[in-house]
């Protein structure tokens, strides 16, 4: 590790200058990449393998945030699942040109695969390592550990996510002229295994999935009891919290009790597809628990993002059969998410209008959830490097995933823009219109996979390709 990385401090516009030197004006000019979670890493390895010297700066550990536990780059701190592999599934395509484009998470994510049906999960632990070390064995990378707190003046994407520094994210707001839009994230408790109830939680998937979920099975006596206690539980206060506009993917287990006492039942706590061995029938509703680590020790409760107080978390996630004593290596808690208005003040691909070579990547930007901000890192590294050589930014066709999120973050309403997660929603009908869901989603994911090749070609680029991902061990 350089002296540079372990120096303390503050970054400001004198060391990340205009002309992008080093504090001493020796070297190549480098890009800056600010901010090493999943979206600065792919912004940088992109930059990196093109040629680019990079300084990737990471405030963590110098400056701490609410959410992260650790100093490890692309840390991730809400689910540890990555979703759907399956390229007929949106987040699938997605992650199909993600690896078409070389994507760094993907590669770290097979190195700390654990079991989760048809999602991509890892071990939190391992694929941080994993990240961290794709980063630091670049040599074209030099990691800066500080905190920046001003606009970098040369070539460089900022990528600092929901948790930006207050004093960098007052420099952005100064810079685009408005407050922009603000709203929390949730995240779930993890649970030890050993601690759970064998004769309750039984393994089971949807259907006819593998068995790689827990379910905690109630009845509907249970349930309501269940929601009776969410609804008077003790919540943590903040003024900045009222009129928060929660992104509908995460939204708090007390938020959805609030709108009805079916709404989870209708979401996270849905029964269908499962059955309880005790009966052999469907329960009224379920938990249901994903593993956090490969072991299979460590268990989060899918969906139950919470704003409780701890002892409250306690007591009544405890109500939940098969938890009465359970072990919490985790409590949810809340962090705050910060996030642009991109259509009404970045270009197309991400910059400031005036400023071509800024370009913003990642949560920052409006896209929601791990591949889709780490998908933008990579873009904004390719853009970057056009912008560099005196080339024209491009964009992937609105047929592909990737595309049709760029055309969602530079076509929305500024006045109501909420973040969006991969949908097929957003893409391009097909010309014909099919009924059949599955074959509908199988064709427009062939036509993402075509048309995103296509792209690439176009643009001079070599797609990546691999061979199945093989399972952990």
């Amino acid at each position: 590790m350089t002296d540079t990385t372990r120096a303390q401090g503050a970054v400001s516009p004198s060391t990340l200058d205009g002309g992008g030197n080093t504090p001493d004006g020796s070297g190549d000019a480098p890009v800056t990449v600010v901010g090493g979670g999943l979206a600065g890493c792919e912004a940088a390895l992109q930059l990196a393998k093109r040629g680019h010297p990079v300084r990737l700066v990471e405030m963590r550990p110098v400056q701490a945030t609410p959410a992260h536990q650790t100093d490890r780059l692309g840390e991730l701190v809400c689910t540890n699942s990555f979703k759907s592999e399956d390229p007929a599934n949106a987040h699938g395509a997605l992650k199909q040109e993600m690896q078409f484009l070389g994507s760094v998470l993907l590669q770290a994510a097979r190195r700390a695969r654990v079991p989760a049906g048809a999602a991509l999960a890892v071990d939190r632990t391992l694929f941080g390592q994993a990240m961290t070390e794709a980063v630091e064995a670049h040599p074209n990378i030099q990691l800066v550990r500080k905190e920046a707190t001003a606009l970098p003046q040369g070539p460089a994407i900022i990528a600092t996510g929901p948790l930006t520094s207050d004093a960098l994210s007052v420099a952005i707001r100064r810079e685009l002229g408005d407050e922009g839009l603000a709203f929390f994230d949730a995240i779930a408790p993890i649970v030890d295994r050993d601690s759970l109830d064998a004769d309750v939680v039984f393994a089971q998937g949807r259907w006819s999935q593998d068995a790689d979920y827990l379910n905690c099975p109630m009845t509907e006596a249970e349930y309501q009891a269940f929601i009776d206690a969410v609804s008077d539980a003790d919540v943590h206060q903040s003024p900045e919290w009222e009129g928060v506009p929660y992104f509908e993917g995460c939204l708090p287990i007390e938020v959805m009790v609030e709108r009805g006492p079916e709404t989870l039942r209708f979401g996270p706590m849905k029964p269908v597809g499962l059955t309880d061995p005790r009966t052999g029938e469907r329960p009224h509703a379920v938990v249901q628990l994903r593993r956090e680590d490969r072991a299979g020790q460590m268990w989060n409760l899918v969906g139950f993002q919470t704003r409780l107080k701890l002892g409250e978390q306690k007591r009544v996630f405890r109500m939940i059969p098969g938890l009465e004593e359970a072990e919490f290596l985790r409590f949810g808690s809340i962090h705050r998410n910060a996030y642009l208005n991109f259509p009404s003040r970045l270009s197309p691909h991400g910059a400031l209008p005036h400023r071509p070579d800024l370009i913003f990547a990642g949560q920052l930007t409006g896209v929601e959830g791990y591949t889709e901000s780490a998908s933008s890192g990579i873009l904004a590294g390719i853009n970057l490097d056009r912008v560099i050589r005196g080339e024209e930014p491009i964009l992937p066709p609105p047929t592909t995933m990737l595309g049709a999120l760029y055309r969602y973050l530079r076509e929305a309403d500024p006045e109501h823009f909420q973040p969006m997660n991969s949908n097929w929603g957003l893409v391009d009908p097909l010309e014909t219109r099919i009924r059949d869901k599955r074959e509908k989603r199988a064709m427009l994911g062939e036509r993402a996979t075509r048309e995103f090749l296509e792209w690439m070609a176009g643009a001079g680029m070599e797609p990546v390709t691999h061979s199945s991902p093989t399972s952990p061990g």
